[in-house]
């Protein structure tokens, strides 16, 4: 193992541990301005569904894309990790439900829905998806009104109809008419693809960088989406449950295609290389300031789960 890529693992449980301190922070009892109540089954519901680990890759990107420029604080740049984290959160509370992906498990213990029910499931994603958009807009998210608006801007593009929600309607239709692979590419771009785009995209939003710096985050994130999406569809084909914390083999079980299942595992692992290969050229520009993002590129092509 590398020295890099030890130090990589490393800051991944440091940012991993604030991240999940700011967001039991953020889910505590205690009342913000202009709240009237937090009731207290929601607020359990919600935390049983953020609080439960997790590698928090999204917003290690955040935090660790803003800091490739000078004069970021980082802890904006953690609140905004946070904002995306409880999007992702939202989405994996929703996906679970019955009406979506029917999960009984998730990282390992009772899905929201499970443990509550699955109207508390419901309003703890709404929920936590309109605590997301608060967050950013907090004034103790110290950026300017300009940067929290192109932050939700992106942010909102990322999650909505064109991205992950739109993402997860597209995967629905696919249980009943196949797509193309083109179909395959699209889907997944929305689904898995549009927030870890964000995440990366917004160390340069945080950082008011170049338009050239922005596009080149923005791709490299869109890259690293691709190979999340093949990785994990790869393990959907060769990992066990206990591995992955929640169910496998579900998309070949409904008559998913994946890229994977139509090209192979061959395929999937050459493909994996080029698309690290093609992140690490991205991040050229940066130089020795990226390579803990060049580090997380490999560890999203090469997880075991």
């Amino acid at each position: 193992m590398s020295e890099r890529y030890q130090e990589f693992l490393s800051l991944l449980r440091t940012n991993a541990e604030a991240v999940e301190a700011l967001l039991a922070a953020l889910l505590s009892a205690d009342m913000q301005g202009d709240e009237i109540a937090r009731p207290e089954r929601l607020l359990a519901a919600m935390r049983h569904g953020v609080l439960n680990g997790g590698k928090r890759l999204r917003p290690f990107l955040v935090i660790e894309s803003a800091a490739l420029f000078p004069n970021v604080e980082r802890r904006t740049a953690l609140r905004i990790g946070a904002a995306l984290e409880c999007i992702h959160c939202y989405s994996l509370v929703h996906d679970d439900l019955p009406a979506m992906d029917d999960d009984d498990l998730r990282r390992g213990q009772p899905t929201v829905h499970i443990a509550f029910d699955e109207a508390a499931a419901i309003l703890a994603g709404d929920t936590l998806l309109t605590l997301a958009f608060d967050i950013v807009a907090a004034p103790e998210t110290h950026l300017p009104d300009a940067t929290k608006t192109a932050l939700v801007l992106a942010l909102a593009r990322a999650a909505g109809i064109g991205g992950m929600a739109g993402g997860q309607a597209l995967d629905l239709a696919a249980e009943r008419h196949t797509p193309d692979e083109g179909g395959i590419v699209t889907l997944q771009a929305m689904k898995t693809g549009a927030l870890l785009r964000f995440a990366c995209e917004a160390g340069a939003i945080i950082a008011g960088a170049s338009d050239e710096d922005r596009r080149a985050l923005r791709r490299y994130g869109e890259t690293i989406g691709l190979a999340f999406q093949i990785a994990d569809d790869l393990l959907d084909l060769t990992a066990d449950a206990a591995t992955m914390g929640k169910a496998t083999g579900k998309d070949a079980g409904r008559g998913k295609a994946t890229l994977v299942s139509r090209r192979g595992q061959a395929w999937a692992e050459q493909r994996l290389k080029e698309l690290v290969t093609e992140a690490e050229a991205l991040l050229a520009p940066f130089s020795h300031r990226a390579g803990i993002l060049i580090e997380t590129a490999h560890f999203i092509a090469n997880r075991r789960n």
